[in-house]
C-alpha cells in the first residue's frame, strides 16, 4: 500500500469548530502571531514561544503561535504548519476553544459530564483525505519523519516530541474508548516511544495495555493530533474509569462528536481531525524512552515503557499540527488543566460533599504544575470542623493532587504568596492547625529514593479562629484616591498587589472609627482631650484599655 488521497470530506454536520476554525476565531480576537520566516523546529520554536511564560508577560497578554515556515537543524523544509498555544496560551483561548465566557467554564465542565452525549458515527471524514501506509512509512523523509514535530526542551529531550495527543484506546472486556493525553516520542518513521502513567489515578490506557497483555496480544491505539478544541480538552481531563472522553465531549458542545472508524485499527477517530497515527503497541517487550522535560518540571530521565509500531497516517489535505507548551510552569499545559480542574474540586467539595462555608478553589501553577499545592478559600464564619473537612476532601479527591492543601479565608488570594505567608503566619498555629497525612502516592512529580515509594501530605489551616486587629493599611477610600493622584502625576503605572487598602477583621469598635474619622479630618486634638477624661492610675503599660474598662 501507499500514499492515496481521496476527495475532500466535509463529513456529517456539526455545531462545534475544528481546529482551524478555532485559528481563525483566535486570529480575529487578536490572539494568534503567525511567524512566516524561517523557524528551526528543533532548536527555536518552543523557546521562542516559552519566553511569554517566562519572560513576565501577564497571562491576558500570553497568545497562540502559528509558523508556516518550518525547517530543521538538517536543513529540511515542511509544508506542514505548526501552532503552539492554540489551546489553553491563557484562560480566553481555552474559553473560545469551549465556546464559553471564562467563567462559564466550570459549569460547562460540570453539565458535560453530568450530561454527556454519545458520538455519531460517520462513513467519510476530513482526517482521511490523504491515507499514508506500507512502504510510504518507511525510511528516511517518510511517515513520521516527514512531518514536523518539534523539540520541546532542546539540550534535554531526546527526540521529537508529540504532546498535544489524545490517544485513544478500547477496553478488551467492555468496549468502552479511553481518550488520554500521553506523550510520544518519534523512533523511528513508523515507530514512536509512547509513555502512560503508570501511578495509581494515571492513564486509563495503561489499564487498556494491562488487560491485552493478559489476552497476550498488541494493543490497537490511535493517537490523534489536532482534534477540535472541545475534543482535544479532554484528553488531560481526569475521569473516572470506564466513562468514553468523546461522550463529555459530546457534552461540552450539546451534540454528537462525529467520529469514523479508523483505517487499520478498530477504533473510532474524531472525523475532523487534523491527524490521525494508528498502530499497534507491544505488550510484551519495552523499550528505553526519554528523556523528556515532563509537565512536573523536571526532566523525566529515560525508562523503559511502551513502543508502538504504526499502521497507517491518515489526515486533512492541507493539516496543522499542533503542539503544546509544558515542562516548567506556568504553561499551557498547566491552564488546561486548571481551569478544569479548579471547577472540578469545588463543586465536589460544594455540592458532594456539601461542605458550608467553600467559597473557592485554587490549585498553585507557577513551578508546581497545579498538583501538589492546592489553596481553598473559605468564607470567614466557617466553622473549624467545616474547614477540615473540605482540607480532607481536597486531599482525597485525586490520588495526584493535594500534597499541601492549605485553608485560608476570602480576603487572601492564593496566587500571591506572600499574602498566603502572612495568612499562616498570623492565622494558624503549627501545633493546632496542622496535620501530616501519611501514606500518599508519589503523584505526578520526578522519582525520588526515599519513603520507600510513599509520600505524606501537610494539610494547614490558615483561616483567621478570632476576631483581629484590621489589616495596617490606609482605608480603601484613602489608597483609591492617592492612586488617582499618583495617576495624576504621571508617576510610574501601578500594578496594585493584593492587599493594597486596609480592612477590619473583625477587632475594631465604632468609636475607634470615629477616632480615625476625626484625625483623618484634622481633628486629633479632639481625640487628645477625649482621651484625657479617661486617665486611670494603678495599671502597667500596655494594659489593654477594654480590660482595664471591663475591671471597673
Amino acid at each position: 500500500m501507499a500514499t492515496r488521497t481521496g476527495e475532500k470530506s466535509e463529513g456529517a454536520g456539526r455545531g462545534y469548530p475544528d481546529l482551524q476554525e478555532h485559528l481563525k476565531a483566535l486570529d480575529a480576537a487578536g490572539l494568534l502571531v503567525t511567524i512566516d520566516e524561517p523557524i528551526n523546529k528543533d532548536t527555536e520554536m518552543h523557546p521562542l514561544v516559552r519566553w511569554q511564560f517566562r519572560g513576565g508577560i501577564p497571562e491576558a497578554e500570553r497568545k497562540a503561535f502559528l509558523f508556516t515556515n518550518i525547517t530543521d537543524s538538517k536543513g529540511r523544509e515542511y509544508d506542514i504548519p505548526v501552532v503552539i498555544g492554540a489551546l489553553a496560551a491563557n484562560a480566553e483561548i481555552y474559553g473560545i476553544g469551549m465556546g464559553v465566557a471564562v467563567d462559564e467554564i466550570g459549569e460547562t465542565w460540570r453539565r458535560a459530564i453530568a450530561g454527556p452525549i454519545a458520538p455519531r458515527i460517520v462513513e467519510s471524514a476530513p482526517c482521511q483525505e490523504v491515507v499514508i501506509d506500507g512502504e510510504d512509512l518507511e525510511g528516511p523523509g517518510k511517515g513520521l519523519d516527514a512531518l514536523p514535530i518539534p523539540i520541546s526542551t532542546p539540550g534535554y529531550d531526546a527526540a521529537p516530541y508529540l504532546t498535544a495527543t489524545n490517544c485513544i484506546t478500547r477496553d478488551p472486556e467492555t468496549g468502552v474508548q479511553n481518550m488520554g493525553t500521553y506523550r510520544a516520542g518519534l523512533k523511528s518513521s513508523r515507530r514512536l516511544g509512547v509513555r502512560m502513567a503508570v501511578r495509581t489515578g494515571g492513564a486509563g490506557g495503561y489499564i487498556h495495555w494491562q488487560k491485552y497483555q493478559a489476552l497476550g496480544e498488541r494493543m490497537p491505539i490511535a493517537i490523534v493530533v489536532g482534534c477540535p478544541p472541545a475534543v482535544a480538552y479532554l484528553g488531560p481531563q481526569k475521569l473516572r474509569h470506564g466513562v468514553d472522553e468523546l461522550d463529555v465531549a459530546g457534552g461540552i458542545v450539546g451534540a454528537p462528536i462525529n467520529v469514523v472508524a479508523a483505517k487499520t485499527v478498530d477504533l473510532l477517530v474524531p472525523a475532523e481531525a487534523e491527524l490521525v497515527i494508528e498502530g499497534l503497541i507491544d505488550t510484551e517487550y519495552l523499550e528505553p524512552e526519554g528523556p523528556f522535560g515532563e509537565s512536573h518540571g523536571h526532566i523525566a530521565l529515560e525508562d523503559y515503557n511502551m513502543i508502538m509500531e504504526v499502521s497507517a497516517i491518515t489526515r486533512k489535505r492541507h493539516p496543522i499540527i499542533p503542539s503544546i507548551i509544558s515542562q516548567v510552569t506556568p504553561s499551557e499545559s498547566s491552564v488546561i488543566k486548571r481551569v478544569a480542574y479548579e471547577p472540578l474540586f469545588l463543586a465536589h467539595l460544594r455540592d458532594h460533599l456539601g461542605i458550608d462555608g467553600i467559597v473557592g478553589v485554587s490549585l498553585h501553577e507557577p513551578l508546581t504544575n497545579i498538583r501538589p499545592v492546592i489553596f481553598l478559600q473559605m468564607a470567614r464564619t466557617t466553622p473549624r470542623t467545616e474547614v477540615w473537612r473540605a482540607l480532607y476532601g481536597a486531599a482525597t479527591l485525586q490520588a495526584a493532587c493535594g500534597k499541601l492543601v492549605i485553608a485560608v479565608n476570602e480576603d487572601i488570594d492564593p496566587d500571591n504568596g506572600d499574602a498566603v505567608f502572612w495568612a499562616i503566619a498570623y492565622r494558624s498555629n503549627p501545633s493546632l492547625d496542622v496535620e501530616i497525612l501519611p501514606h500518599r502516592g508519589r503523584g505526578h512529580g520526578p522519582k525520588t529514593g526515599r519513603g520507600d515509594g510513599e509520600d505524606s501530605t501537610l494539610l494547614i489551616d490558615a483561616t483567621q479562629k478570632e476576631d483581629m486587629p484590621p489589616l495596617a493599611l490606609p482605608k480603601r477610600q484613602y489608597m483609591e484616591a492617592a492612586k488617582a493622584l499618583w495617576e495624576r502625576l504621571g508617576l510610574a503605572p501601578l500594578k496594585p498587589e493584593s492587599p493594597w487598602f486596609g480592612y477590619s477583621l473583625g477587632d475594631w469598635s465604632d468609636e475607634w472609627d470615629e477616632g480615625a474619622l476625626r484625625a483623618a479630618g484634622g481633628d486629633y486634638l479632639e481625640n487628645g482631650r477625649r482621651t484625657a477624661r479617661r486617665l486611670r492610675k494603678g495599671l502597667k503599660p500596655e494594659t489593654s484599655v477594654r480590660k482595664a474598662d471591663d475591671d471597673i
